[in-house]
């Protein structure tokens, strides 16, 4: 067990099993190397990824399948080679999300660089997809449309 600090969670004792490693950091956060995926709550689509190292960085998380039932993209053989994949089903995904000005309406995940996990040895990466219509920005909760008159 380790124990860390954090600013949203306070103490924890973390099982060495739980801990996602990041051999390159991610993107803006290449120090950042092992982090723990915490649920929201037992009922909630949203975790939290907190850094491990910095006791105030945590990233809000969901499943992108869950509000993007299309979402669709291939895992690159340089990506399934690094993280060790050995099996389709091992594999989480994530996508980071934003509350912009704490708005929980427009809220938006980044279905442009998903996380991936590969959870037989919890080795991770952040893939920037290439060729693709995502965005960083795809709206969790789109305005509904109106209707023509």
């Amino acid at each position: 067990m380790r124990k860390v600090t954090t600013s949203r969670f306070g103490e924890l004792e973390i099982e060495e099993k739980r801990i996602v490693h990041f051999k390159n950091g991610i993107p803006a956060f290449e120090e950042e190397h092992e982090f723990v995926i915490l649920p929201y709550d037992e009922e909630s689509p949203y975790y939290f990824m907190q850094s491990l190292k910095t006791p105030d960085l945590a990233f809000l998380l969901t499943v992108p399948f869950l509000f993007f039932p299309n979402y669709t993209f291939e895992v690159d053989d340089d990506s399934i080679k690094e993280l060790d994949i050995k099996d389709q089903d091992k594999i989480s995904y994530y996508a980071l999300v934003t509350i912009p000005n704490f708005s929980i309406r427009y809220m938006t995940a980044n279905l442009l660089a998903p996380i991936i996990l590969n959870t037989d040895n919890m080795q991770a990466k952040q893939l920037v997809l290439e060729k693709t219509n995502y965005t960083t920005k795809e709206r969790l909760f789109p305005e509904p449309k109106k209707e023509a008159k």
